[in-house]
Order: structure tokens, then sequence, then C-alpha cells
């Protein structure tokens, strides 16, 4: 009796393996670390700027002497297209990718991201980490108020988004004109009416639109304009270095847009890819993104800045299904903001 039983449970187990290919079991370490040393390398698909993304590459290849990372770099948009282009030609070339929440969305409904729940993963908040194991976050843009601290006195920062609809603001604050993401998120965090009818008021306020949140920083920095919506880490980076900016952290809510990664639904380097997604993720790893003046998503490893410490502030987590309707966001906000 005892032995049908575990011939019928190995045969169930090996049914699973054939009808759900998809899943990627967790595996020992010790397990990944012999499999992997015969793949010998890993494709790493990622929008990071290729500076960061070649010192985490190099730590992991450091840590794993046997394995060669290959990133290809772009942004996130272009990665995704890129994936699905290579899909349709039936090629699966990329191992690890690591691109914006909105740029996964497509990948997971077309079924080309693997599950894989890494053992790394357990201490991840379930806002920030998918449940059937297909996605989790690396990192977050904050997206906040900045201001330049020479031409606006203390008594003036803004503290509210509400303080933002003040006629001393008309002319006088900056947006990329493809904070798409930002939009949603607001939305999605106030309630559909409530948030359109902020925009609509923001939106008599003249907007200053260009082109690049690091150009925005700059432009701010150099007194193009007094106030911009910018990234949090980017502000707290250029204050270190001595620039004349700051931002709120008082808004509610502070939009932060999630840059997850994915294994692979057909990695042709499965053990390597589990390895370095585990790295990305883990302690170690999210220690080196800090370093990179980002903010971490692993709760035990803690912002360079304080202020930018996720307990301390109203986050609202864009998430990659919102991504869905994204067409009909991008329309409104072009048609509210009379983008053209």
């Amino acid at each position: 009796m005892n032995l049908r039983g575990n011939v019928s449970w190995v045969l169930s187990f090996f049914l699973t393996l054939l009808l759900f290919p998809t899943t990627i079991f967790s595996q020992s370490q010790e397990d990944l670390i012999l499999a992997a040393k015969t793949e010998r390398k890993v494709v790493w698909y990622s929008s990071l700027n290729l500076v960061d993304l070649k010192r985490l590459a190099n730590a992991f290849e450091k840590k794993y002497p046997f394995l060669k990372v290959e990133p290809y770099r772009a942004s996130g948009e272009r990665i995704s297209n890129k994936i699905l282009t290579e899909v349709r030609a039936e090629k699966y070339l990329f191992d690890l990718v690591a691109v914006g929440a909105f740029e996964i969305w497509p990948l997971y409904k077309r079924g080309l991201l693997g599950r894989y729940y890494s053992p790394e993963s357990k201490i991840y908040n379930p806002a920030f980490k998918d449940p059937e194991g297909r996605w989790i976050n690396l990192y977050n843009n904050y997206y906040v108020v900045g201001y330049n601290t020479k031409i606006v006195p203390l008594r003036d920062v803004p503290r509210s988004w509400d303080d933002m609809l003040d006629p001393k603001w008309k002319n006088n604050f900056a947006i990329d004109y493809e904070d798409y993401e930002w939009y949603i998120g607001m939305l999605s965090s106030m309630g559909e009416e409530q948030g359109r009818n902020f925009m609509r008021r923001l939106a008599q306020q003249n907007i200053q639109w260009r082109k690049g949140h690091t150009l925005i920083a700059q432009e701010m920095v150099a007194g193009a304009f007094p106030a911009a919506l910018v990234y949090a880490h980017r502000a707290e980076s250029m204050k270190s270095l001595g620039a004349p900016i700051d931002w709120s952290p008082t808004f509610n809510p502070i939009v932060s847009g999630m840059r997850v990664a994915s294994i692979s639904v057909r990695p042709l380097h499965p053990n390597a890819a589990k390895l370095l997604y585990n790295y990305v993720i883990s302690k170690e790893g999210q220690y080196l993104i800090r370093s990179f003046h980002r903010i971490p998503a692993h709760p035990a490893v803690k912002p360079l800045t304080p202020r930018m410490d996720p307990k301390m502030l109203r986050v609202f987590p864009v998430q990659p299904h919102m991504a869905e309707r994204a067409n009909h966001w991008i329309r409104e906000f072009r048609e509210i903001f009379q983008l053209r």
C-alpha cells in the first residue's frame, strides 16, 4: 500500500512538471551552484543605467566566478518590444529581465515570465512581489515635489498636493510630459473622480513641460523653475553633492514606480538565472543597489537617507496590472493637460 502510494506521488509530481512547465521550483543554493557551473553564463536584459548594471554584474561574477553575465541595456519599452519580437520568431534569448512595472505587464500577459519562489523573496512585502512568483520589486522611484532651496523660502515649501494649486506655482512647476505612471498612481490612490478633478485644476497652473527627470532636476537647480516633479533619490544624490535642491516628504500620496525583475518562462540558463535573481534581491545585492543612491525594495535594507524610508512616507506603489488600462490613462493625461 505504501509503495503504491509512493509511486503514485512520484508519477503525480512528474505529471505536474509536464503540465506546468512554467513553474520553476526552488532548489537549494548548493544544487543551484552545481547546476549553474555547467551553464557558464546568464543573459540579463535591464533598463538600469549601464554603469550600475555593470557594477551589479561585476559583483555577481566576483561571487560566482564560473559565470559570465551578458547584459543588454535599453529602455524598458524597448526591452519589452525586443522580447516580444524575439518570441514571435520563436527565440527565447533572455534569462532575466529587469524593467518597470508597466513594461513587465505585456510580458506577464503573454505568459513569458517563469514562476520562481526564491527563498530570498519571503521577507518582501506582498505589495512588492507577485503572489504567483513571476516578478519581484528591485528598487523604487518615488515621484516627489522637489524645489530649489535658493528660490523657494522655507515658508513657501509645499506640504501637500493641494498646495500645488496655489497661484504662486503658476508657470513655476515642471513635469515630465510622459509621467503617465505618476498620473495613474495618483488617480488609483485618490480615486478616479477626485484624482481627475485635482489634475484638471493642476492643468490650470501652466505646467512647464520637459522630458527626462534628470534634466528636469538639473534645470530646476539652475533656476529655470522653482519646483518640479522629480525622483526622490535623484534629489538626494544631487543634494549630497551640494546642489540647492530638496523635496517635501509630507505629500499624500507619494507615488512609487517599481522596477521589477523576472525570470524567463524558457531560460536558456535556468540555474544561472535563478542565482542572479536571488543575488539582486538578496540583502547583499540590495545594499549594492542602495549604493547607487536608489531606494532598495528589501525591507531590511534602509535607504541611504532616512527620510526616504517607506515607513516614514505615504507611499503608493504602482502595480503592473494597472498597465491594463494604460492607453486609456495616457489619452486622458494628454487631454487634461492639453499635450499634443
